[in-house]
């Protein structure tokens, strides 16, 4: 069992920021997020985006900004379980909670803050037929551990930022890789595109255009690819991995059902302090709503401040008193 003060829902921007405001307050907090890193849909989906609204920085690219935050985190020693969704959240008879993730993982947490952005992100999965059938047998929507790929054969389907950049990073890994791509032209950086066309000319990849994965085959696992060409003709080879990296799409998933007040798919909340319906659980960021609600990062920052008071004075009964860091410092545990 996982014990801390505040368990954070959602390790985006918002979410790290919380980190920094809760440490300020000696509240630990322990951070819990679908995604394999820290970051959330800045480091998933476009780490390279620049930012320009982030108050001191006329532009920061997107991950920059997260590195940033981790950084400013440190000192607090926040900890972190990625890759597992949290599915339950049970209220406790002494006021605390427990939460249990899809790996059941459990958490015990005196203050629950919903940071999770647009929700839970799940992947957006192809159309092939037996696809369902070869899931955690071989087929693989994000990439949690690389070494996993050491000397497979692997084929990569998808044409952004996440397909490029584990098609360049698994070369080195992988006995064999194919990447597939349904067209011709990438959504990722050009030069990444070229460095993965510069690999398929040298022969260390295989690079399928205006083609798709359509077959899987394998009796318990698989152990076989069709790749079609937009022409008809088709190929087979045999792979120990399909990785299908076609991005995430935001969903509410189980925060649906734990008894929240919800409108428009996100979380209702009382603007005083970013609290919910039920006391103790708080919700900031793109994941709530309210009168006047604008989704800019500099806004969840804002509620992220606001929240740990309030969590600070509901855990110790006491009203914190503000500090300011250009008094103080920052003292870390």
């Amino acid at each position: 069992m996982i014990e801390t003060d505040i368990c954070i829902i959602g390790a985006g921007p918002v979410g790290l920021f919380t980190v920094f405001e809760a440490g300020l307050l000696k509240m630990r907090c322990h951070l819990v997020d679908y995604l394999p890193q820290a970051g959330g849909q800045l480091s998933e989906i476009y780490p390279r985006k620049p930012i320009y609204d982030i108050p001191g920085f006329p532009t920061v690219d997107a991950q920059e900004l997260v590195d940033n935050l981790l950084e400013q985190g440190k000192p607090f020693n926040p900890t972190f379980t990625l890759g597992e969704r949290v599915e339950t959240v049970n209220k406790l008879e002494d006021g605390t909670f427990e939460l249990i993730t899809h790996l059941d993982t459990k958490i015990n947490a005196k203050i629950v803050c919903i940071a999770g952005g647009l929700g839970v992100f799940e992947p957006r999965k192809p159309a092939v037929e037996n696809l369902v059938q070869y899931e955690k047998k071989g087929v693989e929507y994000m990439v949690l551990d690389p070494e996993k790929f050491r000397n497979k054969k692997v084929v990569i389907a998808g044409g952004g930022d996440s397909a490029i950049d584990w098609t360049l990073f698994l070369a080195d890994v992988a006995a064999e890789l194919t990447m597939v791509h349904r067209g011709e032209t990438f959504r990722g950086a050009p030069d990444n595109v070229d460095k993965v066309k510069k690999l398929a000319a040298e022969g260390k990849i295989r690079l399928e255009l205006n083609s798709n994965v359509t077959h899987l085959h394998g009796e318990d696992e698989l152990g076989k690819v069709t790749i079609t060409h937009n022409d008809g003709t088709t190929k087979d080879y045999e792979k120990d991995y399909f990785l299908a990296l076609f991005g995430l799409s935001p969903k509410l998933g189980p925060i649906a059902n734990w008894g929240l007040s919800i409108e428009k798919n996100a979380i209702n909340v009382d603007t005083r302090d970013y609290s919910t319906n039920v006391k103790g659980i708080y919700a900031i960021g793109d994941i709530n709503n309210y009168e006047g609600k604008l989704k800019l990062i500099l806004c969840g920052f804002h509620e992220a401040a606001i929240m740990c008071h309030s969590a600070a004075e509901l855990i110790s009964g006491k009203k914190p008193t503000l500090k300011y860091t250009t008094v103080n410092g920052v003292s870390g545990f």
